[in-house]
């Protein structure tokens, strides 16, 4: 029994080290054949994502300055300010702008529950993972977080909480980043300006930021997930990707022995 055991374990290793090798393969040639995720890098939540509150969860567009959320590094902490960002098209039958399009998380796509309910957020919102701030954009992955094309939607509109300073929230259940760096593309930038004058220019990250810095840098990271079943040289964001989407696979599998 010892042995059977051991042989199905070395098999299943195989098979995932099998499917490793090609999943990266194939990612490498799309890297290769696509651009990467362009235009602007601003940081929200799509309206109607569920933010936590000490009163419980509200939709991030009915929040208000003073408003008390739970964060990580802070504890309770009140809204300093909301950002919005209203986006329509400019041609309702054409599709969305590739940077203009959420990236969509679907629900337990991070852990179990987690989140628990599809989580809208631009390409360049920072996730919480490991300790380190990942944005959505760089975590695609076809199936649990994908490019979402939104075209129900003639206008998109994102929202993003700022408190004094850096913090995480949850939404939808997800560790999240708060607006880091306030911009004057913003649609109600002059409010800002009116309450608290320019903003900084830096500010103070409350957690590291991992990203890629290019196709060259995808490419890399993709090369060294290939090769981690015999040569393990993977970087930290290259680990939280691979699990995410070990993750992927095991929920697709379970999806098909339910269907």
């Amino acid at each position: 029994m010892g042995i059977s055991n051991e042989n199905d374990q070395e098999l299943n290793q195989a098979q995932t080290n099998r499917r490793r090798l090609a999943r990266n393969v194939v990612a490498i040639g799309a890297i290769a054949a696509t651009a990467g995720l362009a235009g602007g890098c601003y940081k929200c939540f799509l309206k109607g994502t569920k933010i936590r509150t000490a009163q419980g969860e509200r939709k991030v567009e009915d929040l208000a300055i003073g408003d008390l959320l739970p964060t990580l590094f802070g504890g309770m902490r009140p809204i300093q300010w909301i950002a919005r960002y209203t986006y329509k098209k400019s041609d309702p039958t054409k599709s969305w702008a590739r940077y203009a399009r959420p990236v969509r998380i679907a629900r337990s796509a991070l852990a179990p529950n987690v989140p628990h309910a599809d989580l809208f957020v631009t390409s360049w919102h920072a996730l919480l993972l490991d300790d380190t701030l990942v944005p959505a954009g760089n975590l695609i992955n076809g199936t649990t977080i994908t490019l979402y094309p939104a075209d129900e939607f003639d206008e998109l509109e994102f929202f993003h909480v700022k408190f004094e300073t850096h913090d995480v929230i949850y939404a939808e259940g997800a560790a999240c980043e708060t607006l880091l760096t306030v911009s004057e593309t913003a649609s109600n930038f002059a409010e800002y300006y009116r309450a608290y004058g320019a903003p900084k220019l830096e500010e103070a990250s409350c957690a590291p930021l991992l990203f890629y810095g290019g196709r060259r840098d995808q490419i890399k990271s993709r090369l060294r997930s290939a090769i981690s079943p015999w040569f393990d040289c993977r970087e930290k964001f290259d680990v939280i990707r691979d699990r995410l989407e070990e993750r992927e696979i095991a929920l697709c599998e379970q999806m098909e022995l339910l269907s």
